[in-house]
């Protein structure tokens, strides 16, 4: 288990353990302005301890969201929300990244500017619903961007992580899964594009290299990761070839020289780890249901370099301590996940307040 506490570089960073507090919509930012809660810095500094904190997904810009009460990283405002959070985080000996998340065609015209539809690679709708201040709505049909205005969209994440190096963020991480914006690009069942980001898998992953290309020319290389989850299928989005397609985004990243590749553990029986991480030269995190042995194990067999955890942290903010002393943990409450306020949220009991 020791190995789960021992340093690990991270682009420019060295982390002091392995464990990283995975980026969690909360619901709790100020749905007109997209700024953080003021119990955000609390929540973010309690569980400081962590190795690295990716901050819950965060709109680059207002077409970008697609949640109530999320927060953004386009205004003055916001980037004066972040500021108070990452120095709460950088006070404790903490390291923060910001996640940049546009959800695209996961959205509703009630969450964007003035009504409008929302954005995607292509006109193919989704199933399911979308959750609004008003309650669960069908998605809609969404737009397809033109060619220039993708172009524009790529400049929108650089200037989201221009602003959140203004924030005081250690670095930003892509959110290229779960269905939204970056895999809606590199999926084949929603991009029917006829231009040079749709068709080949080498055109479909083109927006991704792109938008990294341009989150790394404003932070470098090395405060830049990415987050993907082949096959998880969220959000109604599948592919016709996902081995060759991670296989071929993995190698393309390969050359990039990021800060780390976050994975997401599936439900698919391949085995994305083992033909994923040779691919990548550089930090493997990797999540998704993790316990602590578990957690441990991949560390300690090579299969992870760093190890994230999502609902264990929101429960347990001083998770590393616990994990030293293998004590009892909290569990999470998912009734308040995504509901406004204190609780669910700032109030889990500490390991030195059970004891």
């Amino acid at each position: 288990m020791d190995t789960l506490f021992s340093t690990i570089p991270i682009g420019r960073y060295t982390l002091r353990n392995r464990l990283v507090m995975a980026p969690m919509t909360r619901s709790r930012a100020d749905d007109a302005t997209g700024v953080p809660s003021a119990l955000a810095a609390t929540y973010y500094r309690q569980c400081a301890n962590a190795g690295l904190i990716i901050t819950e997904g965060t709109y680059p810009s207002p077409t970008g969201k697609g949640y109530v009460r999320t927060p953004g990283i386009h205004s003055q405002a916001q980037i004066e929300g972040w500021r108070t959070i990452t120095n709460a985080v950088h006070a404790e000996g903490g390291r923060i990244f910001l996640q940049l998340m546009h959800t695209g065609r996961i959205s509703h015209p009630s969450l964007q500017p003035d009504g409008a539809i929302p954005v995607a690679p292509s006109a193919v709708q989704p199933a399911g619903k979308v959750y609004t201040a008003t309650g669960p709505q069908d998605f809609v049909m969404p737009r397809a961007l033109t060619t220039d205005e993708v172009s524009d969209v790529v400049n929108e994440y650089r200037l989201a992580t221009h602003n959140a190096l203004k924030a005081g963020f250690d670095g930003v991480e892509l959110h290229a899964a779960s269905g939204y914006l970056p895999e809606q690009f590199l999926s084949s069942s929603t991009n029917q594009r006829t231009d040079r980001y749709g068709g080949s898998r080498a055109n479909r992953a083109r927006f991704i290299l792109d938008v990294l290309e341009a989150m790394t020319a404003e932070a470098g290389s090395d405060r830049v990761g990415i987050k993907i989850a082949p096959e998880m299928g969220f959000n109604d989005i599948s592919d016709a070839t996902p081995q060759e397609t991670y296989r071929y985004l993995v190698e393309q990243l390969a050359t990039l020289k990021l800060a780390y590749l976050h994975v997401a553990r599936t439900k698919s029986e391949f085995d994305y780890r083992a033909w994923l991480r040779p691919l990548f030269h550089g930090p493997y995190l990797q999540g998704g249901g993790l316990t602590r042995e578990s957690a441990a194990a991949l560390v300690e067999q090579g299969q992870a370099d760093a190890v994230v955890f999502g609902s264990l942290y929101l429960a347990n903010p001083d998770l590393v301590q616990r994990f030293r002393a293998n004590a009892t943990l909290n569990a999470p409450d998912r009734d308040t996940f995504y509901t406004p306020g204190p609780h669910g949220y700032i109030d889990y009991p500490t390991l030195e307040a059970a004891v």
